[in-house]
């Protein structure tokens, strides 16, 4: 055997090799592997994502979290919203797993993953570098990689000609918030349905009195602060009454720990209303 058939032999086994694998691109983008197996959507559990619970405390999904050592905070938003970055995906691996937000995740349903947007948002993303455009409804959390503003499911990766590329420039904007427990989204009832959505109601205790004079000259002085507002709470502590008195507007944790980091008051720390 001559030495140049040699050459292509090895060559020709090392090209199978290299065809053979999956690529990966970030923590959940990648090229999924060729599967005959067929997935059953309409079968995938799928279970209410609201943003609280009964007793109005914010549900997991809706509370800040900590990946990889950055903490994430989930804020308000409105329709009209717009944001920018790169988009990635996710398939076949995460098909049937749980999302964030407790469904079953569908490949081959318009969804996606959001580090902060409140779950059941919906967004039309527009890649940028085709101008194709989707709807989507946010249904998870991600994803953790750098300049990466959204995990697209498959089939909406798939409707913007993401695919053979993995990841691209694009815009998102909000569009509404999808009320049902439906995986299509009811856009009649997203329309009539509320038009900003804050995800906790956040405060700052700026003062506590034993006296509630002393409560109510805090609470009138600050009336109006830096864009927030005072309230005086009536709380029992170690059997004793005690006046406290919040600064409230704060549309997210963040928010209040930017108003606490200026330092306007001594021993003021956050709390939730």
């Amino acid at each position: 055997m001559g030495l140049g058939l040699k050459i292509k032999i090895i060559l020709g086994i090392f090209v199978l090799i290299i065809s053979g694998c999956t690529t990966h691109k970030g923590s959940y983008s990648y090229q999924p592997t060729k599967s005959s197996k067929k997935y059953p959507s309409d079968k995938l559990d799928a279970s209410p994502s609201n943003l609280t619970k009964k007793n109005g405390e914010p549900i997991a999904s809706m509370r800040p979290y900590t990946v990889l050592g950055k903490e994430y905070c989930p804020t308000v938003v409105s329709v009209g919203d717009t944001f920018s970055g790169r988009a990635s995906w996710y398939g076949a691996d995460f098909h049937g797993k749980s999302t964030c937000n407790g469904e079953g995740y569908d490949m081959y349903a318009m969804t996606a993953a959001h580090k902060t947007l409140p779950m059941n948002t919906v967004v039309r993303v527009t890649n940028l570098e085709n101008n194709q455009q989707a709807v989507v409804r946010i249904n998870d959390r991600g994803p953790f990689v750098e300049n990466r503003i959204i995990d697209l499911s498959f089939a909406s990766a798939k409707s913007i000609g993401l695919m053979g590329r993995g990841s691209a420039s694009v815009k998102l904007e909000v569009l509404g918030f999808e009320p049902t427990e439906s995986k299509t989204i009811d856009y009649v009832a997203m329309a009539k349905g509320p038009r900003q959505e804050i995800l906790n109601s956040f405060a700052v205790q700026i003062g506590a009195f034993a006296s509630i004079a002393g409560a109510i000259e805090t609470q009138k002085k600050y009336a109006s602060f830096h864009g927030y507002s005072s309230i005086i709470k009536d709380s029992q502590y170690n059997d004793d009454r005690l006046y406290r008195v919040w600064m409230r507007g704060f549309r997210s944790e963040a928010e209040a720990r930017d108003f606490i980091n200026k330092d306007y008051f001594n021993g003021q720390f956050i709390t939730r209303e």
